[in-house]
């Protein structure tokens, strides 16, 4: 039988890239805000822990990730449904789609127990999901950003083509791109928990099953979530986001049934530098988890202790620190 997570949790993910482009928009450049701080969509995380869930757990269901067809075209949302669950399930005696039939299939997927989905194909269903994560925003002050020329092997046939339909000449030389970089960043992604936001949807899907066939946010869904946070960015080294790897991870996680609310974490966590070593300061973090001391049952704070130092952290006996390269505690 599966053990239930019921404790709201309050934490940060934070990604440290180093001449990378951890999330570049559609002009392939760096996000900026209007002042020019570069920051990361949420997309960009929760992709990372999904590729991560679906490289290292082959028996869990990841459901929003692209798949192919034959023909190497991505599947739609329904065709996706199909490919995992098979054809959408009908009410007995009328030819319409059981949307409480699909919200159960949709509720098997790790990454939907988690994140939620907006599922809008033959059937319409919205489920809020318990894991909430914001931007992340580059804590470092600076915002250094670069651009460098690459040389491809080919020429571009098809821009002489353009260039000059009727005289065109073999060109010698190779078709010149570029890339654009982040010097140095400090990603602070805010995430929260709350198992309240799924827990209708559960009561409707459960009702008169067995204990051992129920679903549920479980805890061992929360130990891969925690997995993925601390690992999903790193194990992500394509081309682009080779650099950007996980720095820390921050835990807050209240007693069962307290109603406190934390802010952003984004606004509460500085990074510099001192020679080879990151600082992260969690000093605001501190002052303002004082403030609700009795609710917390436990905070768990990951990192590497070689190139990371972190001040101002929680102090106490519920305080664990751990070595984010292999969960070993510090």
């Amino acid at each position: 039988m599966l053990q239930e997570f019921k404790n709201r949790v309050f934490g940060a993910v934070i990604v440290k890239s180093i001449n990378s482009n951890f999330n570049a928009d559609f002009t392939h450049n760096p996000r900026t805000l209007p002042d020019g701080v570069v920051y990361s969509t949420d997309k960009a995380l929760k992709y990372a822990i999904k590729d991560y869930f679906r490289k290292n757990l082959p028996n869990s269901i990841i459901f929003y990730i692209k798949r192919f067809n034959e023909n190497l075209n991505p599947l739609s949302l329904d065709e996706t449904y199909q490919s995992i669950f098979g054809d959408f399930p009908k009410k007995e005696k009328k030819n319409e789609i059981n949307r409480k039939a699909v919200l159960e299939k949709l509720l098997t997927a790790l990454d939907i127990r988690l994140f939620g989905a907006t599922f809008a194909g033959n059937t319409n269903i919205s489920i809020h999901g318990p894991v909430q994560v914001n931007h992340g925003v580059n804590k470092f002050p600076e915002n250094d950003i670069y651009n460098e020329d690459i040389l491809s092997p080919f020429r571009n046939s098809k821009k002489e083509e353009k260039e000059e339909k009727e005289e065109k000449e073999e060109k010698e030389m190779s078709t010149l791109g570029n890339q654009t970089n982040l010097k140095e960043g400090h990603y602070v992604f805010h995430f929260s928990i709350n198992p309240k936001n799924t827990e209708e949807f559960y009561n409707i899907i459960n009702q008169g099953k067995p204990d051992n066939e129920m679903l549920c946010l479980s805890a061992e869904d929360i130990d891969k979530l925690k997995e993925a946070m601390n690992r999903a960015v790193t194990a992500l080294d394509s081309s682009r986001k080779i650099g950007s790897e996980n720095e820390a991870t921050i835990w807050v996680q209240l007693t069962e049934g307290s109603k406190k609310v934390l802010p952003s974490f984004t606004e509460l966590i500085n990074v510099s530098r001192d020679g080879e070593t990151a600082i992260i300061d969690c000093s605001k973090v501190e002052t303002t988890l004082k403030e609700i001391e009795e609710d917390i049952e436990t905070i768990e704070i990951y990192y590497n202790p070689i190139t990371t130092k972190i001040i101002g952290c929680p102090k106490g006996s519920i305080t664990k620190h751990f070595n984010i390269l292999n969960n070993q505690e510090i």
